[in-house]
């Protein structure tokens, strides 16, 4: 979230790689950019500290230069896959890794705050037909990001999956749950893996600010914290290289 996330992510993941002999980071990246979208400076910068491959939500493409490497398939960077036909970028791709292809999807709840009015297609059947289509390549593994409000949507998504892909990692609200787990046919889940940036914060936004609109109701612009503690969220996830289904999930939290 913002340049406190990007910070926060140069300075801890390093020892976090490190550690635990992390092969792959994949990171939610739709509020790297002041909190909206990211810039391509911003993404090669996240590429740099250690990032392999960057997921999208419902602030993909509120950056307007981003959409020539969304669109590059080489790139490794995606938004939600079931946003309408003719929206730019792509919503899947493969990151190549030493071990074999991942391949990489995201998906978005069809319930996202400001955007719940705005169109998207069903994304349990979008996955299914991504899925389909792409049975027939060799893969490590499958990884899907779903970004939503709903804690249902994202449990029964994680579910709706299981046994089909290495992992379900839910996000958006910037606030870990306590969930993480194999579920019974070996998918690994999380309700929502929280977020990178500012700990002492409304969601990244500055306290006096989101208090101040809140107390006296009048519109304010968002100021995002960049002094006080931070925080790093993620999840550990161990895949087996002969099924692509996890053998563990393990919760990551770091506060500095």
């Amino acid at each position: 979230m913002g340049p406190a996330g990007i910070k926060v992510v140069s300075d801890l993941l390093p020892r976090i790689k490190t550690e635990n002999k992390v092969d792959v980071v994949i990171a939610q990246a739709e509020n790297v950019s002041d909190g909206k979208g990211i810039t391509q400076e911003d993404f090669k910068e996240l590429r740099r500290i250690g990032v392999d491959f960057c997921t999208g939500g419902n602030w993909s493409l509120f950056k307007d230069e981003i959409v020539p490497i969304m669109v590059d398939k080489n790139q490794p960077i995606i938004r939600p896959a079931n946003y309408p036909e003719g929206t730019p970028g792509l919503g899947y791709k493969y990151l190549e890794t030493d071990m074999g292809k991942i391949l990489v999807i995201s998906l978005l709840g069809q319930i996202v705050g400001r955007d719940s009015e705005k169109p998207t297609d069903n994304p349990l059947k979008v996955a299914d037909k991504i899925l389909k289509e792409e049975e027939s390549t060799k893969k490590l593994t499958t990884i899907v990001n779903f970004h939503g409000d709903f804690s249902s949507e994202k449990k029964v998504i994680g579910y709706y999956l299981d046994g089909r892909v290495g992992a379900v990692i839910g996000d958006h609200w910037h606030i870990p749950t306590a969930d993480a787990m194999v579920l019974p046919k070996g998918t690994g889940h999380i309700t929502d893996v929280g977020m990178c940036g500012s700990l002492d914060s409304s969601l990244g936004v500055r306290l006096d600010v989101v208090i101040g609109r809140w107390l006296d109701n009048k519109p304010s612009r968002n100021v995002l914290e960049a002094d006080g503690r931070m925080q790093l969220n993620a999840v550990l996830i161990d895949i087996n290289e002969t099924t692509g289904l996890a053998k563990s999930v393990k919760q990551v939290q770091v506060i500095k």
